[in-house]
């Protein structure tokens, strides 16, 4: 049976969130509309166009373009392959998913007198916004230790506060020393405790200063990757034309975030003078949360052939509740002395608060009478208006001022088109998302393609799409120490079949 443990202590929650900062702030900041298989197939230029449920997620006006009510319903399957390097040595990883990713219908209401609202549509949806399946391994051999994390947290802290007191048991250490001096004590406790840390004076309680019983030399390391979970929204839509060339929207939508992460490091040295062998450390998070946004939108009729939309998202307000477990066990191999330190308890932390960035987009479309499309969409985000809101002003300072420092405003550019021919459609689009760091090297530009094919049955439309995106990333194994980054070269396909109905 695992101990939970709840802790109010501020330290506690500014040691454990700083330690997440940057991934969580970018990994709810970044989101994209999963959408339909026609949005997709367009890399999701729809901004001036409307006429689509997943649409209506990216332009709120665009449901006004709805002639008739209409239902969608979209499953997709998502395939994930990582090559990544890691000490010279590159592995291969492979994810697989199936889901359905998007819900949703829209009801059109039209006026019957001489109204200058030629009509009403409201609309309701579901959309998944980010895929969080992943799993990879780096595996390689480096002159870099995982003892380097435990070292740097202990380096500076009293050994008193971070040993097994008579008669206490390791679960009971670890929980009393989290609640009193936070997240650093815990994983010097566990460094010290497995034995890889070596104290300056072990017995002075006032000792500060540590060194490692692993031996500098050559590391074999395997760490393996794995999360899932989603960061999906419901959204309610109102929507209504205008006399025959304006179109205005409104989206309120509510935010869920499911995400877990497991992170588990092997490494084994065989170099003289090491008293630890062989480490085992294995970490998990987990992840839940709600949110709300609201998006505004228009699209206005320029001439019979062209179209512009314009349309606002608001920041998405956040409420994200964690909860964690960890373990270390090492091993001497001329002794074959063992340590394993697993406080067998799930740490529940308080609450916080994210502020995820607006998000501004401009787009164009061109109709080629019903033989065909053209659009182009332009959006901006300022990741490092990221924010967050602990209830520490200190720690919100620090942050929010190291967010700030990393990321930068990124632009996304898709274009999309699509052939008609009889009763078929074909369809093709790309997309390019900036960076959202300023050392790119840490996340490369998102690219891709799509294509696309539907064919319309009269009150029912079935429609496929392929989508093909690349990006670069650079995954730090930990917060803290001098490991090497796992370096991923991501290559995302997936397949995605939406049914279309008239209602």
């Amino acid at each position: 049976m695992k101990t939970i443990i709840s802790t109010l202590f501020c330290l506690f929650s500014i040691g454990f969130i700083y330690a997440q900062d940057l991934s969580d702030a970018i990994r709810y900041s970044n989101t994209e509309t999963q959408g339909t298989a026609r949005f997709k197939s367009m890399a999701g230029a729809f901004g001036a166009l409307g006429g689509d449920i997943s649409g209506v997620s990216i332009n709120p006006a665009g449901a006004s373009i709805f002639n008739t009510s209409q239902g969608a319903l979209t499953a997709s399957n998502n395939n994930r392959v990582s090559d990544v390097t890691y000490g010279n040595t590159v592995t291969n990883g492979t994810t697989n998913n199936f889901d359905l990713n998007q819900i949703g219908a829209a009801f059109v209401f039209r006026s019957n007198n001489n109204s200058k609202w030629r009509k009403f549509v409201v609309s309701l949806f579901y959309e998944k916004l980010q895929d969080y399946n992943s799993k990879f391994l780096a595996a390689g051999t480096t002159n870099k230790s995982i003892s380097s994390y435990f070292l740097e947290n202990a380096n500076g802290l009293k050994l008193g506060n971070i040993r097994l007191l008579e008669g206490e048991t390791v679960t009971q250490a670890y929980a009393e020393i989290g609640a009193d001096y936070g997240y650093r004590h815990q994983q010097a406790f566990l460094g010290f405790e497995a034995g890889i840390l070596e104290p300056a004076d072990i017995n002075d309680d006032n000792n500060i200063a540590y060194t490692s019983n692993m031996a500098n030399g050559n590391f074999v390391q395997e760490y393996n990757y794995e999360s899932q979970g989603y960061n999906g929204k419901f959204s309610v839509n109102v929507a209504g034309q205008y006399n025959d060339n304006i179109h205005l929207g409104l989206n309120v939508n509510s935010h869920f975030i499911d995400f877990s992460r497991k992170t588990f490091l092997i490494e084994e040295n065989n170099n003289s003078g090491s008293t630890v062998n062989n480490v085992n450390f294995e970490n998990q998070l987990f992840t839940k949360g709600e949110g709300f946004s609201i998006q505004l939108g228009t699209i206005v009729k320029l001439s019979e052939s062209l179209r512009a939309g314009v349309s606002y998202a608001t920041p998405t307000w956040l409420t994200l509740r964690e909860e964690a477990t960890q373990y270390l066990s090492t091993l001497n191999t001329s002794t074959n002395q063992r340590y394993l330190v697993n406080p067998s308890t799930v740490v529940i932390f308080p609450d916080y608060k994210l502020r995820t960035p607006s998000e501004f987009s401009g787009s164009l479309a061109y109709i080629f009478n019903k033989s065909g499309l053209i659009s182009f969409d332009y959006s901006r985000k300022n990741y490092a208006g990221t924010t967050y809101n602990t209830r520490n002003d200190q720690l919100n300072s620090t942050l929010n001022n190291q967010i700030n420092s990393t990321f930068k405003a990124a632009s996304t550019f898709r274009v999309g088109a699509e052939y008609r021919y009889q009763n078929m459609s074909f369809r093709g689009g790309y997309k390019l998302q900036e960076s959202p760091y300023k050392n790119t090297s840490l996340m490369g530009d998102l690219k891709g393609y799509a294509l696309g094919f539907g064919y319309n049955f009269g009150n029912t439309r079935l429609d496929l799409a392929y989508e093909n995106m690349k990006q670069n990333t650079s995954q730090a194994l930990y917060d803290a120490g001098n490991l090497d980054n796992a370096l991923l070269n991501n290559n995302n396909s997936t397949f995605t079949l939406s049914l279309n109905m008239n209602l």
